[in-house]
């Protein structure tokens, strides 16, 4: 079975994008390209920096968490980049 990573791109124009993949390194690499394979939603905002990742989820704890992240507010985002908080502390029904 394939550990998952949870990961945030910063954007060119400061905005966050959370994805998940089997290997970040990779993924990067295509949201970077702009090319097919890279996420809509980065197209267009190079350069990207890579900010935060969590490895060693399963699949379905990975796009939970990732669901999750989306709709926090920009400061939780941030505190978590920063690592002020872990995610264990914002969604610890997710981690019990």
């Amino acid at each position: 079975m394939a550990l998952w990573s949870v990961y945030m791109i910063e954007t060119r124009c400061e905005t966050l994008y959370t994805g998940v993949s089997t290997d970040v390194s990779r993924r990067f690499a295509e949201h970077e390209s702009g090319g097919a394979k890279c996420a809509r939603y980065l197209r267009g905002k190079q350069p990207l920096a890579l900010v935060w990742q969590q490895a060693g989820m399963s699949k379905k704890l990975a796009l939970k968490v990732e669901y999750r992240i989306k709709r926090l507010p920009r400061i939780m985002k941030d505190r978590i980049v920063s690592g002020q908080v872990t995610l264990s502390e914002v969604f610890p029904e997710l981690f019990n």
